[in-house]
Formats: structure tokens, sequence, C-alpha cells
């Protein structure tokens, strides 16, 4: 692996702020660290860097420890959420900026410049003034200023974060494609699930309980796809938004629980629900969490028949709202629980709201989650 973080922990006086943190990130790959504020995001990234040092812990990086070694001499590229563009220079001085202090040649400057900004898609722009770009120009001038130097290792620190939500969107997906295309490892800092399923390889999830003395850890460690469909504890389901989440007991269990060899059934509030996506071997009695995703229910009005029979449940409609191409919806069930799903636009047969409806959930999208309490 070409950087490997090994036990990094640091606290000031009174102020956990990172615990035992340890994970690896190969050449060309993205890996998010996402999590909210307090949990020691950027302090990680900043240790990485050189610009503080870990209370314990080591940072390598191709094979070499980096203790002793100046942020100046680590040629790891860094960008910040406010761009830190210089204002009062055009694109053109911006982007060259860390050739100079590399003491490139005018000539090498002025092909890499125009390579840059080829590459963010702001050809001849170099003569605009900072203050004349919009603010999704200023961030690809600043990822063109990040990525002139070739840095072995690029630190994005919550790059769209002052950016609206549409032009958010809009630059997502354009980010991941560059830095897909100059083939640069880069830790991405974001506290938003969707920035980061967009643009990561690899999601860190990271939790902190300051408040009994606890830094930040690493709670789950997946690719976008895992997190999302396996979230390893209540906590990151919550995390990650999900409200579906009901206590069950298992009822019966296969042998094995991987794919194909039967379903997990699970007594639930709601009813017996049938769950196929259960990584871990269960035993009947045992407790556990059901996680419900939003995608997993179909709407029924006219199979009150299947009621009683694993995943039909029958409820009514609270409040419906149109969403495009779908309808986010709430239902009430069974000893009070509420479900927030979402129903396809197309296929949903929705009843008036306090009407009485069927939702039948698939198992594939339902999962089993782990005790969310750190040991």
């Amino acid at each position: 692996m070409l950087l490997d973080v090994s036990g990094v922990s640091k606290a000031y006086p009174g102020l956990p702020v990172l615990k035992e943190i340890s994970f690896q990130a190969a050449q060309g790959e993205i890996v998010c660290l996402l999590g909210p504020s307090g949990c020691g995001k950027t302090t990680l990234l900043r240790i990485v860097a050189g610009l503080d040092t870990p209370d314990t812990g080591r940072v390598c990086f191709d094979g070499q420890d980096l203790a002793g070694v100046p942020v100046h001499r680590r040629n790891f590229g860094f960008m910040f959420q406010d761009y830190a563009l210089f204002p009062h220079r055009d694109v053109m001085a911006n982007v060259a900026f860390g050739l100079r202090m590399q003491m490139s040649s005018p000539a090498e400057i002025t092909a890499r410049v125009r390579e840059m900004l080829a590459l963010v898609e702001l050809s001849g722009y170099e003569r605009r003034r900072v203050l004349e770009l919009s603010g999704g120009e200023q961030q690809r001038v600043a990822l063109a200023r990040s990525l002139a130097p070739r840095p072995r290792l690029l630190m994005l620190d919550e790059p769209l974060g002052a950016l609206d939500r549409a032009l958010r969107e809009q630059l997502m997906n354009d980010l991941r494609g560059i830095l897909k295309r100059v083939n640069v490892t880069a830790l991405y800092v974001t506290h938003d699930q969707e920035e980061a399923f967009a643009i990561a390889d690899r999601v860190l999830i990271l939790r902190a309980q300051p408040e009994s003395g606890a830094g930040g850890w690493i709670e789950q460690d997946g690719t976008p796809q895992q997190v999302y469909r396996r979230p390893a504890t209540e906590y990151v389901a919550r995390f990650l938004g999900f409200k579906n989440l009901v206590a069950g007991v298992i009822a019966s269990a296969p042998r094995r629980s991987d794919a194909g060899a039967g379903a997990v059934v699970v007594d639930t509030p709601l009813g017996r629900l049938a769950v196929t996506d259960a990584p871990e071997r269960r035993a009947p009695g045992q407790p556990v969490t059901v996680l419900i995703r939003p995608e997993a229910a179909q709407v029924r009005t006219d199979d009150g028949d299947r009621v009683g029979r694993a995943n039909a449940i029958a409820g009514r409609l609270l409040e419906a709202s149109f969403r495009g191409s779908y309808y986010l919806i709430r239902t009430e069930h069974a000893g009070g629980v509420t479900l927030t799903c979402e129903a396809s636009a197309t296929d949903a047969d929705l009843p008036a709201v306090g009407g009485e409806l069927v939702l039948w959930l698939d198992p594939a999208a339902v999962t089993l989650l782990a005790p969310s309490e750190r040991t």
C-alpha cells in the first residue's frame, strides 16, 4: 500500500481527538473520511500532511516513515474548503504557484498550467482575475493548482462545502473523474454522505465520544456500496440518515447466512420479517436491530390476504411527498412503529392520507445490524 497510517492517536489538554486510527490507501485510490464535526477528520489530514504530530502511531508513505520529514519535503497537495486562492493574482499565477516553488522553468510552468486548466475545463482562463470567477470556477482553479506540482498524495478538506447544492451536485462527478484521470492517491474529508458515496473508492466512517473521553475512531471501513448496504452498527445507519430501525429477535436462521443459503427470520413488532442480507451467522433467540432501507418497500392496496406472511405488513399512510421519480412516504404500523420509505412514482398505488395499505418489504433490502456500543 502507498499510504499506511498505523495506530495514530492525538489529544490536546482536556480534548481527545483521535484514537488508534489505522488504514491504508493504494496508488490512485480515493479514500473518504466521513463523519460529523468534532470526530477528528481535519486533524487526521494535518497529521498526514505533517502540520501536526501524533501522540502515538506513525504515518508511512511508499515504505518511508514520515516522522521528522518536514511538510515541504513530503510533496503532498492540500485543497481547502475556502480554496485559499490569491485574489490579487490571475488564474495563471495561482495555478503556477507550486511550480514556481519547485523552481520549474518558465516554459515548463506555462505548459503545465495549460495542461491543468484543460483538465479542469478552464482552457483560456489564464488571464482571468480570480474575483471574476464563479464559485465553481474558483474550485476548479484550486484543484488545478493542487495538482500542478504532481503531488504524491492529494488531501481535500470539504472542497465542495462552500458551494450551493446544485453546483455541488454538478461538480461531484467531475471531481472524481479528474482525480481518476491523473491517478493521484487522495484523502477526501466531508460530512456529507452523498458526496462521499459519489467520489470515494472507499469510505471510512469516523465516530467520537469526547464527552466520555474517547477521540475519533473508525466505526466502519468499506466501499460506498458496502457501507450503504450493510452499515456496521446502528450508529453508522443513523449517521447515514436511515430512519427505519426496528428491534427484533431471531426466530430461525439457516446454518449459513451467505448468498443462496436461505433467509434469516426475525420476529419484530411489525410481524415476521425474512432477511437475506445477513452477513454474520445468527442464532435463534438473539436480539438484533433490523434496518429497513428506504427502497425496500413496495406499496400494495389490494393485497390484504398477504398480511401475516413474512414481509407483508399492514398499515396506514401518514403522509406522502412527491419527489419526482418517487414518493417519500411515512406509514404507521403495529405497535406504533412508523417507517419512512421511497415508493416508485410510476408503480405506487397510494391511498389517500389516512388510508390503509400493505407494504411488502424486499428481503434483500433489509439488513441486520450489530450493536452500536464501542467495546
